[in-house]
């Protein structure tokens, strides 16, 4: 019979578990490459995991965090966004001129509220300040469309190509 290997023996651990600790400062290794331990690919190292698990608790029992509206109202807000991006591809004839600058107006006074509120939402202040920009630039799409924005023609230019001056240049 050969030889028993005692059970404290890298071999018959996991590779992933550390066994003593100086293994847990280096990465274990697997035949014919290195594997770092579960808890290196979670948290850089060891000495991280309660730090970020204080971390994650705080942010999980924090005044903006998920457990409350202040969280979940600036994620319900992305899909206001996520469709006004999508009605960028859309003709600007089919964009409400009402409807988009109340979008504007809307965005502005939460991103003002987001950041005047306490504890300062800043999720809710970053989810109105992109709505804002894409609700401000289909409001730019539908001015350009009815000739709200650009520059006004000049009445010569106007002429038709048989030299004639329209009647209110005359």
């Amino acid at each position: 019979m050969g030889r028993r290997l005692p059970s404290s023996h890298p071999s018959l651990s996991s590779p992933l578990t550390p066994t003593t600790p100086q293994d847990r400062t280096r990465p274990a290794s697997l035949p014919g490459r290195a594997a770092p331990d579960a808890i290196s690919i979670v948290a850089g190292s060891p000495a991280d995991l309660p730090a970020m698990s204080a971390a994650f608790k705080a942010f999980l029992n924090s005044p903006v965090g998920p457990k409350t509206t202040h969280f979940w109202g600036p994620v319900s807000n992305w899909g206001i966004i996520l469709a006004s991006v999508a009605d960028t591809k859309k003709p600007p004839e089919m964009i409400s001129g009402n409807m988009t600058g109340v979008l504007c107006v809307y965005s502005a006074l939460f991103v003002r509220f987001a950041w005047m509120v306490r504890p300062r939402n800043y999720f809710l202040m970053v989810t109105h300040s992109c709505n804002e920009c894409v609700q401000l630039y289909q409001l730019s799409r539908w001015a350009r469309a009815h000739g709200l924005l650009g520059k006004k023609k000049e009445p010569e230019a106007q002429s038709k190509e048989d030299g004639t001056k329209p009647i209110a240049a005359l």
